[in-house]
C-alpha cells in the first residue's frame, strides 16, 4: 500500500495543557488531506534519523487540517524537544500517512480509559462512538489537571467523562469502571505502560483495545538464525542470531519504511507469504498473531527455518 506523504504547514500552533503542544497542519497548496478514521496515527518526519508517530485528534471529517498534539518528554528521545523547540507557526514539516494500528470496531457500548497524552487517539473516538448512537464513559486520569490535554473540550460531553488527576484523586479507579462490564461493551485504552497493564489485567479476552507508547515487556525465546526469501526479488538472506530482520534486509540494499525499531509504531508491518513469524511487537491483536499474515520486522522473528516476506 503506498502512504500519503507530503510536506505540510504548521498552521496553528498552541499549548492544550502543560507541556503538551497542539499543532494544526494544513497542506501548503489548500489540497485536501487523506481521510482518516478514528485512531489514526502519522509519522512525523523531524530531520535524518529522527521520525516520530502521533495520534490524529482532531475532526476525521476535516479534510482541511490533521491535529495532532505532543507532549514535551525531558528525558525523550528528541522528538518532542525537536516539536516544541524548533518547529514553529508556517514552518513545514514532513507527514506520512495516516495508519490506524487502533480502529474504533463497532460495539452498542464503549468503556475508554486514558492517561496523560492518551487522551489523543481518544478525542476522535468519543466523537464516533456519540455519532453512532452508542454508550460510553471515559475516565481520563493525568498528573495534575493543568497537564491533562483537551479537558475543556470534553466537558461538552458532561457527567460521561470523569476527569481525574492524581494529584487530587489519587490513581484511577479502574474497578469504578471495567467491573461488571455489560457483555457486548468495548474497552479503549491509551496511557502508560503501567496503565495498559492494570487494564489489561481487568479485562477479559476479545474486549480490550490498546495503543502502546512503549513496548511492552514479554517473554521470548532465544533468538536462532534463519532464512528470509524477498518474493518480489526471490532474494534469500540470512538472519543471524543478534540481527533484526529489519537490518538484515536493509543491508542487503532493500528499502523499506521503519521508524521506532521497538515495534510499538506499525511502520515497518510486512505481509507474510509463508512461515510462521515470531510475533514480538506490542502492535498486532491477538487475531493477527494468530493468522500470521503480517509482522513488524524490526523485533519479530521466525518460529521455524525459513521466512517469505512480500519484499
Amino acid at each position: 500500500m503506498t502512504l500519503y506523504e507530503a510536506e505540510l504547514v504548521v498552521a496553528q500552533r498552541e499549548l492544550a495543557a502543560d507541556g503538551v503542544l497542539a499543532l494544526t497542519l494544513r497542506h501548503p497548496l489548500g489540497e485536501p488531506l487523506p481521510v482518516w478514521e478514528p485512531g489514526a496515527h502519522v509519522d512525523v518526519v523531524l530531520g535524518p534519523d529522527l521520525e516520530r508517530q502521533y495520534s490524529l485528534c482532531g475532526d476525521p471529517a476535516d479534510r482541511d487540517a490533521w491535529r495532532i498534539a505532543v507532549l514535551r518528554e525531558p528525558d525523550g528521545r528528541g522528538g518532542s524537544a525537536h516539536v516544541h523547540g524548533q518547529l514553529g507557526q508556517g514552518d513545514k514539516v514532513r507527514v506520512r500517512g495516516p495508519r490506524n494500528h487502533f480502529a474504533l470496531r463497532p460495539a452498542p457500548r464503549y468503556r475508554f480509559v486514558a492517561g496523560g497524552i492518551g487522551i489523543t487517539p481518544i478525542l476522535p473516538m468519543l466523537a464516533a462512538a456519540e455519532a453512532a448512537g452508542a454508550e460510553w464513559t471515559l475516565l481520563y486520569g493525568g498528573r495534575s489537571r493543568a497537564s491533562m490535554a483537551f479537558a475543556e473540550e470534553l466537558a461538552r460531553y458532561g457527567d460521561r467523562v470523569t476527569i481525574a488527576p492524581q494529584d487530587e484523586t489519587g490513581l484511577l479507579d479502574l474497578a469504578s469502571v471495567l467491573d461488571d462490564v455489560p457483555e457486548g461493551t468495548l474497552v479503549y485504552c491509551c496511557g502508560p505502560g503501567a496503565l495498559l497493564d492494570a487494564v489489561e489485567a481487568r479485562c477479559p479476552a476479545g474486549v480490550l483495545h490498546v495503543e502502546r507508547f512503549q513496548p511492552k515487556e514479554q517473554e521470548t525465546g532465544d533468538n536462532t538464525e534463519f532464512e528470509v526469501e524477498l518474493a518480489q526479488s526471490g532474494r534469500r538472506l540470512t538472519v543471524l542470531k543478534d540481527v533484526s530482520v529489519l537490518d538484515t534486509v536493509r543491508a542487503a540494499g532493500v528499502e523499506v519504511l521503519f521508524s521506532c525499531t521497538e515495534g510499538t509504531c506499525g511502520t515497518c508491518e510486512t505481509d507474510v507469504l509463508d512461515g510462521t513469524p515470531d510475533h514480538r511487537d506490542s502492535v498486532l491483536t491477538d487475531e493477527e498473531r494468530e493468522s500470521g499474515e503480517t509482522m513488524l520486522i524490526c523485533v519479530s522473528r521466525c518460529r521455524g527455518k525459513r521466512l517469505v516476506l512480500d519484499l
